[in-house]
């Protein structure tokens, strides 16, 4: 890791009010953007930890999954990544405690012909309301049971298997909206500058993965650090569009 320099700024005890006032308000945005985030202490521990272009990467035209006001999550994944599948738990335990205010997507990512089948699968089984039935099943099936479902058809009839109507499945498959989802994911893809998955998008600004922090549980925390910075610049945002004099 880079070292950093640290500067200490002494404010003169004649400061103007307005100034006082002003880092007030800034100090209180900072501390409720850091509730639920991550603690003052280790969000300072994690800074001096990660570094901009070695642990995450700052994506050149940032643009986000979907649109809203919480801070999104973007994991890309492909059903036939075995590092996908031994993501999941550490999915699952992140968000058991992810902070409020937080969304968290998955994106099968669309970037190879042979990727665009299970994306399809994905969205479909979405579009459906069955993606319980198919998400984990189909990555099971393909790592513990060495199951090749690749072809539209193999995942077709593996969708039945698991109680999904198959009729109803065939036609979502192959619908408009399901098509109009998975070339979203190869735009998405190509301006992230995906080179593999599973990889992390922190409100489409920022993208890391485990290849880059040396392991999962760094990915995380750099992850936790990034939605803390997104926190922090909202609740700075919001504290001086309320302080703003009124036209």
């Amino acid at each position: 890791m880079f070292a950093r320099s640290v500067r200490l700024f002494v404010l003169p005890m004649a400061a103007k009010p307005a100034l006082i006032a002003a880092l007030g308000i800034l100090a209180i945005a900072l501390a409720i953007a850091l509730t639920g985030a991550v603690s003052a202490p280790a969000r300072a521990e994690a800074a001096q930890e990660i570094d901009e272009g070695i642990d995450y990467l700052v994506i050149e035209n940032p643009m986000r999954a979907e649109q809203g006001d919480d801070v999104e999550v973007l994991e890309l994944f492909w059903y036939g990544c075995p590092h996908c599948y031994h993501l999941e738990p550490h999915i699952e335990r992140w968000l058991a405690g992810k902070p409020e205010g937080v969304s968290f997507r998955r994106l099968p990512a669309a970037s190879s012909p042979r990727w665009v089948s299970h994306a399809k699968a994905y969205y479909a089984a979405q579009i459906l309301g069955e993606l319980d039935k198919l998400h984990e099943p189909l990555f099971k099936a393909l790592h513990d049971q060495r199951r090749k479902i690749f072809s539209d058809e193999q995942i077709i009839a593996f969708a039945a298997e698991q109680g999904i109507d198959e009729d109803a499945f065939r036609k979502a498959y192959n619908s408009f909206p399901v098509d109009m989802q998975v070339r979203k994911s190869a735009e998405l893809v190509r301006n992230y500058h995906i080179d593999g998955v599973p990889a992390i998008v922190v409100n489409g600004k920022y993208i890391t993965s485990a290849t880059q922090t040396g392991s999962t549980e760094n990915m995380f925390k750099v992850v936790s650090y990034l939605v803390a910075e997104e926190i922090g610049a909202k609740a700075a945002a919001g504290a001086e569009a309320s302080e703003a004099p009124a036209d």
